[in-house]
């Protein structure tokens, strides 16, 4: 359980770097952007590539990637 955070965190970061959003973010958003996008990212692309911990890491960057996106779109929008 610790391992899977820890590849969260660190996906969560590759992600809010690639958006440039991971400065604000903060470290628990980096776990939840990094489990859930990792579940997205599964979802939509399958489990190819190199698994860490239980995570596909290619698709789990890209779906983090999606959900810090949408996540920080409707933060902006919310903050206008």
């Amino acid at each position: 359980m610790i391992w899977s955070l820890i590849v969260g965190a660190i996906i969560g970061m590759i992600a809010g770097a690639i958006t440039s959003k991971g400065k604000s973010m903060g470290w628990i958003a980096n776990i939840l952007a990094g489990l859930v996008g990792s579940a997205v990212g599964q979802a939509l692309l399958g489990t190819w590539g190199p698994s860490l911990a239980g995570m596909a890491l290619i698709p789990s960057i890209i779906g983090a990637v999606i959900v810090v996106a949408v996540v920080s779109f409707f933060l902006s929008k919310m903050n206008k």
